[in-house]
Formats: structure tokens, C-alpha cells, sequence
């Protein structure tokens, strides 16, 4: 994000005028290789590649907010990669990172990571130092810490099924899971801030929050978001969950998010209604089945739609329903962000 960007997103979270409606994307290692016609192995391994892919979309899309930008990743073997994680790596498709336990039973054999030295951590945080003054050179900053949350990385550790099972069946050792992934995030996004002093925001993801009902939510999930979001004084926290979100709309304020990014499942009204009128809102067109699947006619009739069910007043960043899917072509971003300008007029 350019600084005026950064400046307009943060007086839109604190219910400012900007003068004009807002269009922002997360963009990742799922898009970015192919858009740039590069393999993800390359986007991975290539330091000037991975540059070069993120000015490419900055330069052809200005107007557009990216989050978080220059966004230093390996997919989902990010975190998983400092607890030992085996990581698999693919030419053409997202890594995969390997289990650690085999049930909640193993989890006194979890090593608690060094965020300086272990696994990919380190080499995320050199990417930016390396080019942390071509990226203020380009009007832009490096604004936020990044994280996955502790449940979704609970369910890389030891498996989504049996991480799911250990909710319901163990909950001390769970808890106990869960304090030790919290406390490792703390740490991370920490680091990161004290590495990069321009970060103002955080951005968890965690898509295992929408698989569990609202008791377990309110017991696994705010307490330990709850931590994450309110460990640093930042002005903007993000929450990605692209998988059902009703529950966690309703408790956003509670886990001190100001800024939903939620499934394409859910239209604007009904997140907009949950969530009240302090949460500002990042979606909500369909990812896959329109704005990547889709043509340019379908992508502004999707705007039209969500645009003619939302609230008056819901404070509204215009995007996808999740990240940004892979194969999403050039000229349905460009429609997108010109539907979004004629709501300006």
C-alpha cells in the first residue's frame, strides 16, 4: 500500500470521509506466479522474481489497496516450517507442510520455536530487509505483521481431522495446545515489528474458526484472538476467515478486529448486521466462480448485486470473498476496480 493508501485505510477504519470508494485485495503466492506467468516453486526461491511479481501487480493495478503488500510468504508452510514441519514443494501448486504430532497426546514433544532462527521465519524477514528500501523507494511500506492464527495452525501440526476430534474430546490438552500457538504468534508478530518499526497492522488468517460451533468458539477462539490482536498497539487488525463466518462476525469486536475479510457465502447485509457498524468490511465477490472463472460482464454484475444489499453506512473495502484465486485474469481485476469507481459517481 502506498502511505496514502496506508493513511486512507486507517481513517476509513476510524469512520473518516475518503471521497471515494475503497477496492483492495489480498494477493499471494496462489495468484501471483501465474498472473506473472512464473512457476510457484520460482515465487518461492527466486528473490527477484518474487520482487519483480509484486511490483508487477502494484504498478498494473495502482489504485487497488493490496494487502499487506510485498507480502513475504511460503504458503502454509510458513509457520508449520519452524515447529519442524517437513515441508513438500510443487512447480506448479501451494507447499505441503507435513505433520508434527500424531494426536493431541504428542503435544509435550512441540518445540517451542525461536522466531530469529527456525525454520522459514528467518528467511521471510531477510526478503524484506533486502528490499525494504526498494520498497519505500516505491511509495509504499512494509506495513504489516503477517501470521496464520493457532487453530489453523494447529491443524497443519497434527491434521485437521484430528485437531478437529481433540476440540471435542481433550480439551485441557487443547487449551494447553492452543496457549503454546498463541504465545509462539505473539512472539512472531512482535519480531516482525521490531524488525520493520513502519508496521502498523496485523493480519491473522485462520480459516479452522468457521468449522467450529459458537461454544467453541467463544472457549478456543476469542480468548486467544483476542490476545493475538490486542499483544501490540496497532491502529488496523485484519481477520481473514473465508470459510463460514456468521459466528465470527458476531464476535469481532470482542476479539479486537476492526477489519473482516469473510466468505463469499455470506453477502454484506448479513456480515454488515452481525458484525455492526464499526467493522469495516473486505469482500465480497465470489473468488473462484466469478472474478477468476468468470468474464468481465459477470464480475460488475456481482459488484451490482452486493452493492444493491448493502447497508446504508456499512463501511465497505470492495474485494473478493478470501485472497485473490489463482488464474484470475488481468482484465477481470481491471472491470472489477472500474465497477467500483462508478460508485463514485
Amino acid at each position: 500500500m502506498t502511505n496514502k493508501q496506508w493513511s486512507d485505510l486507517k481513517t476509513f477504519i476510524n469512520g473518516g470521509d475518503l471521497n471515494y470508494v475503497p477496492s483492495g485485495f489480498i494477493i499471494d503466492s496462489p495468484w501471483l506466479p501465474g498472473w506473472n506467468n512464473i512457476s510457484t516453486i520460482e515465487y518461492y526461491a527466486c528473490d527477484r522474481l518474487w520482487w519483480e511479481t509484486n511490483v508487477k501487480a502494484i504498478n498494473t493495478f495502482p489504485e487497488a489497496w493490496f494487502i499487506p503488500g510485498f507480502w513475504s510468504e511460503y504458503g502454509m508452510c510458513t509457520e508449520p516450517s519452524a515447529f519442524g514441519a517437513r515441508m513438500v514443494w510443487s512447480e506448479t501448486s501451494l507447499p505441503h507442510a507435513g505433520k508434527v504430532l500424531e494426536s493431541i497426546n504428542d503435544i509435550d514433544k512441540l518445540v517451542n520455536p525461536c522466531v530469529e532462527t527456525d525454520g522459514l521465519l528467518p528467511y521471510m524477514i531477510q526478503r524484506l530487509k533486502t528490499f525494504e528500501n526498494r520498497i519505500i523507494d516505491s511509495g509504499h511500506n512494509i506495513r504489516f505483521a503477517v501470521t496464520r492464527g493457532p487453530l489453523n495452525i494447529a491443524s497443519f501440526l497434527m491434521g485437521t481431522t484430528e485437531f478437529m476430534m481433540a476440540l471435542m474430546t481433550d480439551p485441557e490438552k487443547t487449551h494447553r495446545l492452543m496457549k503454546q500457538l498463541t504465545a509462539f504468534i505473539k512472539r512472531w508478530i512482535k519480531y516482525q515489528k521490531d524488525c520493520f518499526p513502519s508496521i502498523e497492522g496485523v493480519l491473522v488468517l485462520d480459516d479452522i474458526i468457521g468449522f467450529i460451533g459458537e461454544n467453541e468458539f467463544r472457549e478456543f477462539v476469542i480468548p486467544y484472538f483476542l490476545e493475538i490482536f490486542s499483544s501490540l498497539e496497532l491502529p488496523v487488525k485484519i481477520l481473514h476467515n473465508d470459510a463460514k463466518g456468521l459466528i465470527t462476525a458476531l464476535h469481532l469486536k470482542e476479539m479486537s478486529v476492526n477489519v473482516f475479510n469473510f466468505s463469499f457465502e455470506h453477502n454484506i447485509r448479513d456480515i454488515h448486521e452481525l458484525a455492526g457498524p464499526d467493522i469495516v468490511l473486505l469482500g465480497n465477490i465470489p473468488p473462484r466462480d466469478v472474478m477468476a472463472a468468470g468474464n468481465e460482464s459477470e464480475v460488475r454484475k456481482s459488484i451490482r448485486e452486493q452493492h444493491g444489499i448493502s447497508p446504508e453506512g456499512a463501511k465497505v473495502i470492495w474485494s473478493v470473498g478470501g485472497g485473490m484465486a489463482p488464474d484470475t485474469p488481468t482484465e477481470n481485476i481491471v472491470a472489477f476496480l472500474d465497477e467500483v469507481k462508478n460508485m463514485n459517481n
